[in-house]
């Protein structure tokens, strides 16, 4: 099963520019929690989740009417590509701990998404388990 099956397409983005409140605006209109921050090109350079703001501008007491994307994004990106297969995916996420992945092409640029839920409802019980293990686990 390549990443391609359980991906979702063409995510909504914004730019390092974009303001936090628009940022927040693509969250509820698209009903997800991390929004990739692309560059001119379409290349992935970051990712804004719903916890960076909270933790990165609301929680430091800085003025969210004030913030960009580029303020609280995480840099670089953890991220597979079109070709990758789903458990090259899976993998980096248990890796690195993150619930959410990029999917890039050749040159960079965004493809789409690939998050926990994406695995879970492929149908893949034990990797769900696996991979929910794995991410949730704490550092040493």
């Amino acid at each position: 099963m390549d990443v391609r099956s359980v991906m979702t397409p063409d995510p909504a983005t914004c730019q390092v520019t974009s303001p936090l409140r628009e940022v927040a605006r693509l969250m509820l209109e698209n009903d997800c929690g991390l929004v990739p921050v692309i560059d001119e090109q379409g290349r992935a350079v970051g990712t804004v989740t719903d916890r960076d703001i909270a933790l990165r501008v609301v929680a430091e007491g800085r003025d969210p009417a004030q913030c960009t994307a580029q303020d609280c994004m995480t840099s670089p990106v953890a991220s597979v590509n079109i070709e990758s297969s789903l458990t090259e995916a899976t993998e980096l996420m248990e890796s690195e701990q993150i619930r959410r992945v990029l999917v890039i092409d050749q040159d960079g640029r965004l493809c789409g998404v690939i998050a926990q839920a994406d695995v879970a409802l492929s149908g893949r019980d034990r990797k769900t388990a696996e991979l929910v293990k794995h991410v949730s686990e704490p550092k040493h």
